[in-house]
């Protein structure tokens, strides 16, 4: 049974259609004056290999901030609107001279030069669950503006899942991991967002997924728990055993299904039987000053884990905001108390401890550290629950690291953060900047089940955030 929220969303049975703009106006990259042309969802791809902060990033540390953040509450603040806009925050300065963000940024503001702000994402789905899979793969959904669509086999593959497929890893190690769970919205008929999964690449292509919460004393991975009495060299014996029975049943009958099924039982296999990859997934490895640091909660130490992960060789790792039982950031009632309480304090933390540790690491110039949610939120306050309702018009996404410039700000929004007025940038061109940064050429296809090739772009690469 699905829990009922106090609060639903309103869209999900009023999705407003708005035309997709084919040409998007030229601009320029906020106060630095770097100029370029405008991203636009393009018709075909365009090889981009020689263009600047190609194949800078090795991995990529995802975090989608499920539900879809406040603009105004974050990183586009408009102290000069009208109250009914404006909001109850102040915004603070940073290093960046003229860039100003939410006050309860206390840990982030100061680390501003090290991040690029986007703020003039923009699209016309108001549907959760549709426009996460826009987001998370850079493709349209099978069934566009629609919270009523579950993941299926249609789904074009989440970003990692491309990555895993393009440049999977030796060692035993993962090449494509999310946590703590798969976003789903108990008030979305659909409930599971799509696009969270290998979708026409296979079952083989689904990330590893670590649930639960790894604050808790007793966390454990369960992909990494050898059964009671069993050791790595029996369970390595059981693994020649099955290799060749797999043998003699593939050579009556071989399937996609059961070429899925073997590469996942080797995957399996090399977890359990490598003790250097069972130390990256432990967290008690860390001192308690750098967990302390993340943040002794869900999201920060999620977030630690991604960092050793990282540190181990997983090209991408996926954190989606956990199940807070609150709505997620989908803020429909009691915004500013949510996100001064509950929302911005540990994503704050968290983000701002994760560029540091990078940074201290030498980790930070090759490692792409993206934070993004599905939208933003609606100018107007509503008044009767003090909330905001889904806007997805214009919102805000950050970067960082794999070569992005620090303190830049690309795009700009209206007097109301309404809409942009400059450098508009669709999901599908932020999805093609992060494969960009890691070194996947838009030229480059890759075949779905029927095997007809599939283009891994669907947009342009915002070239100009790279120094």
């Amino acid at each position: 049974m699905r829990r009922s929220f106090p609060l639903i969303c309103r869209e999900f049975s009023q999705l407003s259609r708005v035309p997709r703009r084919d040409v998007l106006r030229a601009g320029t990259l906020g106060m630095l004056g770097l100029e370029g042309l405008a991203s636009q969802v393009s018709a075909g791809p365009v090889a981009v290999n020689g263009a600047p902060g190609f194949g800078r990033a090795k991995r990529c540390i995802f975090l989608f901030m499920w539900g879809g953040p406040s603009q105004l509450e974050t990183f586009d603040m408009k102290p000069d609107a009208p109250s009914e806009v404006r909001g109850e925050f102040d915004p603070v300065s940073t290093p960046v001279p003229g860039l100003h963000i939410c006050e309860h940024f206390t840990h982030l503001a100061p680390l501003m030069d090290k991040v690029a702000v986007v703020r003039s994402l923009t699209h016309d789905d108001p549907a959760h669950l549709s426009s996460g899979h826009t987001t998370l793969t850079g493709h349209l959904p099978p069934v566009n503006k629609s919270d009523a669509e579950p993941p299926s086999e249609k789904d074009t593959p989440h970003l990692g899942a491309m990555l895993s497929k393009l440049r999977p890893v030796s060692g035993g190690m993962p090449s494509f991991i999310t946590m703590p769970w798969k976003a789903l919205h108990p008030a979305a008929p659909g409930g599971q967002a799509p696009g969270q999964h290998g979708g026409w690449l296979g079952r083989s292509y689904d990330p590893l997924l670590l649930e639960g919460d790894p604050n808790a004393a007793d966390w454990k991975v369960p992909a990494l728990a050898l059964s009671d009495g069993v050791t790595a060299h029996r369970l390595d014996d059981r693994r020649h055993l099955l290799d060749v029975i797999d043998r003699q049943r593939q050579a009556l009958e071989l399937s996609p299904v059961s070429l899925d099924l073997d590469t996942q039982q080797q995957k399996a296999f090399g977890l359990l039987t490598s003790p250097d990859v069972r130390r990256a997934f432990d967290l008690q490895q860390e001192p308690d000053e750098v967990r302390d640091a993340y943040g002794r909660n869900i999201h920060g130490q999620c977030v630690l884990l991604a960092r050793r992960l990282a540190e181990h060789g997983v090209p991408f790792v996926s954190v989606n905001w956990h199940q807070d039982h609150k709505n997620f950031w989908d803020t429909h009632g009691n915004n500013f108390n949510r996100l001064k309480n509950d929302l911005i304090p540990p994503s704050d933390r968290a983000l701002a401890t994760l560029l540091t540790d990078l940074d201290q690491r030498d980790m930070l110039d090759d490692t792409l550290v993206v934070w993004v949610g599905e939208f933003g939120r609606r100018p107007q306050i509503s008044t009767q629950h003090a909330g905001r309702e889904h806007h997805p018009f214009c919102y805000n996404g950050l970067l960082a690291g794999g070569g992005i410039t620090g303190g830049a700000i690309y795009g700009k929004s209206n007097d109301i953060a309404s809409h942009p007025i400059e450098d508009p940038v669709s999901p599908h061109d932020l999805a093609a900047t992060i494969l960009h940064a890691l070194g996947i050429d838009a030229t480059t296809t890759l075949p779905d089940r029927s095997g007809r090739p599939r283009f891994l772009y669907d947009g342009k690469p915002i070239t100009e955030l790279f120094g």
